[in-house]
């Protein structure tokens, strides 16, 4: 396989990293761009990608990193929504949520986490923990599953509430989706891309915007087709079939840069 193609395959969950990270599709995207700008104008940086996922992550940390030297993430050019997830995320520790993004968003092995921030992976593991005891301490909310396969409705109303958040409703299509959100008002959506009737959750989600503002994440089996950079696109997407940890990790994010967070 050439790099280009290495890259290319690798570049889809790239930007799913990138956007959690940063709370924002045009900010992770950017960086994403920020970081094949800057392997193509560095050989050696190149030459290090032919390495696999783990090289290429570990260059967008670097370029992360060169760019904001604190370690905090940075604003590009985004919304007064965007500007004001960024100035809450200089108030807290990042590193914590990057560690659980890569072993849990991302499925890396902590010694791999290790190698792409730059750390000992005993100490990968610490702010693992640490970030698990501040999702533990998020502020509550009611939550919205949009969902038609019943088997994961229930295992997704058994983690949300498990993690002290209510459900204020589950829909299997649009019409449902949109009705629940009017009446009850949801803090989070958990939503799937194609629903029972034919319906699509993409549209569901972009009816309840039309209603209120609120964080949403999409769970599908072809996330790939939605980080494409080429258009606006969902900033938070778990993978099915998946892992707890993972949509616990994505709930947290959500809600810490909160329901100004651009979604579609």
């Amino acid at each position: 396989m050439s790099l280009g193609q290495n890259v290319a395959g690798n570049l889809p969950f790239l930007r799913r990293y990138a956007r959690a990270l940063t709370g924002s599709q045009r900010a992770g995207d950017n960086l994403v761009r920020a970081t094949l700008e800057a392997a193509i104008a560095d050989n050696d940086l190149k030459a290090s990608l032919e390495e696999g996922r783990v090289a290429l992550y570990r260059a967008f940390n670097s370029v992360w990193l060169n760019a904001n030297p604190d370690g905090h993430g940075q604003q590009i050019g985004g919304s007064d929504h965007e500007n004001a997830a960024q100035a809450r995320l200089r108030r807290v520790t990042p590193l914590n949520r990057q560690a659980l993004l890569l072993t849990t968003l991302e499925d890396f092995s902590v010694t791999d986490a290790g190698k792409i921030m730059d750390i000992p992976a005993a100490d990968i593991e610490r702010l693992v923990q640490e970030a698990v005891a501040e999702i533990d301490g998020e502020t509550r909310t009611s939550v919205l599953i949009i969902e038609d396969e019943p088997l994961i409705s229930m295992q997704l109303e058994d983690l949300v509430t498990s993690l002290g958040h209510n459900i204020c409703g589950t829909a299997a299509t649009r019409n449902q989706a949109v009705a629940v959100a009017s009446e009850k008002t949801p803090g989070l959506v958990l939503a799937d891309i194609q629903l029972a009737d034919g319906s699509s959750g993409l549209d569901a989600v972009d009816d309840i915007l039309a209603i209120c503002s609120v964080p949403v994440i999409f769970i599908t089996a072809y996330p790939e087709r939605l980080l494409t950079g080429d258009q606006q696109e969902p900033t938070y997407l778990v993978t099915k079939p998946f892992q707890e940890t993972t949509v616990r990790a994505a709930i947290s994010q959500a809600l810490f840069f909160g329901s100004g967070n651009p979604v579609r």
